[in-house]
């Protein structure tokens, strides 16, 4: 049996333990967002980011070793870890062609009615393969006689000398491999049709983790061949080497998934954030349209969950303070505000964002001071009631970051000076 120094696999035992869990924090992220909105794709997801994350967790030495004393078969661990990375590599075969850039959706759903008869035929097929060859790779490896204890690192190069043994590793890579080149090419394609922006960089970042993952799969055939061929001096190759392209693999790949992700968080919190002036002034309107009274500010600072449901409440408040204050939109302002725009150059939607901030400070003044309302029929309608939703929240927030802009005290200031 081939020794590991110590030092050495202290460090695979801290990457690999460290790359797993943050894959399955990855994963439960993903699993909740499916509990909440149950959907084919989401669940492949989760299962696709999970099955490399439990292998990555199994292959740390320390556990390695823990679950042949557990089973009393030395190995075993080994078959857990390719049989992950094999589902990996289907499920990610499976991801990139059933996903769908924005765009070319029919509709909001990122899976499944998204794909077409061709892509389900090409999925199939895959699956097909797969599913015909694990079974002979348990088989292989369970009839190969590779159980005396190994260590994690140098199996495939300590047991390769055994046909049955060097077949599971060649099938095993050649699957991999496959697996890796193909959803980096189909990746790559959906980048390439993508805008600049959080997706198409996690996107490119899955391809290139699954690219980068290719040296792993290089280094350990050359180790394997030529130990089947009993030639020496490459097991570096196959304990050194390779996990580190592995391991940098991982990394980017769990990048690609977790970017997106993290940026469309931090998007709804950005936003939540920014509507809290203009929230602050729809409650000074009128506190009956707000479920609870206002955060303070370290609450505000502190949210960090429900994040969608949280905004897209604090929307629907503002817009019924909008639609409150509606009567004490005075015509003037509107026109100045227009002016205003207009002379700075404002591009339509930022325009219209002018225009409600102004008027809205100046309604809320107005109904302060104690000023009648308008009769209905004297009403001025405000861009961007008819606001697709889709559109809404970007207008609100914009509304929002005018309220206490200097273009909307210096309309706000020729209004007055009009009156």
């Amino acid at each position: 049996m081939s020794e590991t120094p110590l030092v050495s696999e202290t460090s695979f035992n801290i990457v690999y333990l460290g790359i797993g869990t943050v894959a399955w924090i990855v994963a439960g992220l993903k699993i909740r967002a499916w509990r909440r909105d149950p959907s084919p794709g989401l669940l492949v997801v989760a299962l696709t980011i999970a099955a490399p994350s439990t292998a990555f967790v199994v292959a740390a030495p320390v556990l390695y070793r823990l679950i042949d004393r557990i089973a009393h078969r030395g190995n075993l661990a080994t078959l857990l870890v390719y049989l992950g990375i094999t589902c990996f590599s289907a499920g990610a075969l499976v991801l990139a062609r059933m996903w769908t850039p924005p765009k070319e959706r029919a509709d909001e759903r990122v899976w499944d009615d998204a794909a077409g008869a061709d892509t389900w035929r090409q999925v199939r097929g895959r699956l097909a393969v797969f599913a015909v060859l694990a079974p002979v790779m348990i088989v292989l490896f369970l009839t190969g006689g590779a159980d005396s204890p190994e260590t994690p690192l140098t199996f495939d190069t300590s047991f390769a000398t055994i046909p049955g043994i060097a077949l599971f590793l060649v099938l095993y890579q050649a699957l991999f491999g496959f697996a890796l080149l193909d959803i980096s090419r189909v990746c790559l394609g959906h980048a390439s049709r993508l805008p600049h922006g959080p997706l198409r960089r996690g996107i490119r970042l899955i391809a290139a983790g699954g690219l980068v993952a290719c040296g792993y799969v290089v280094c350990k055939l050359i180790a394997i061949g030529a130990a089947f061929a009993e030639t020496g001096g490459t097991e570096w190759l196959s304990t050194a080497l390779g996990p580190v392209f592995a391991a940098l693999g991982a990394v980017l790949i769990t990048a690609g998934f977790a970017g997106p992700a993290v940026a469309a968080w931090r998007r709804r919190r950005s936003d939540y954030q920014a509507l809290r002036p203009l929230w602050d002034l729809a409650y000074r309107a009128d506190e009956r349209l707000a479920l609870e009274e206002p955060a303070s500010p370290w609450t505000e600072r502190l949210a960090f969950r429900d994040l969608e449901w949280r905004t897209a409440r604090r929307g629907l408040e503002i817009r019924d303070g909008q639609l409150t204050l509606r009567p004490w939109v005075d015509p003037a302002v509107v026109t100045a505000a227009t002016a205003t725009a207009e002379r700075a150059g404002l591009n339509e939607a930022d325009r219209a964002a002018l225009i409600v901030a102004t008027a809205l400070r100046f309604a809320v003044d107005a109904l302060n001071a104690g000023i009648p309302p308008r009769p209905r029929e004297e009403q001025v309608p405000l861009p961007g009631l008819d606001a697709e939703p889709a559109e809404e929240r970007a207008h609100l927030v914009r509304v929002a970051r005018q309220l206490y802009a200097p273009l909307t005290g210096e309309a706000l200031a020729v209004a007055t000076a009009a009156g």
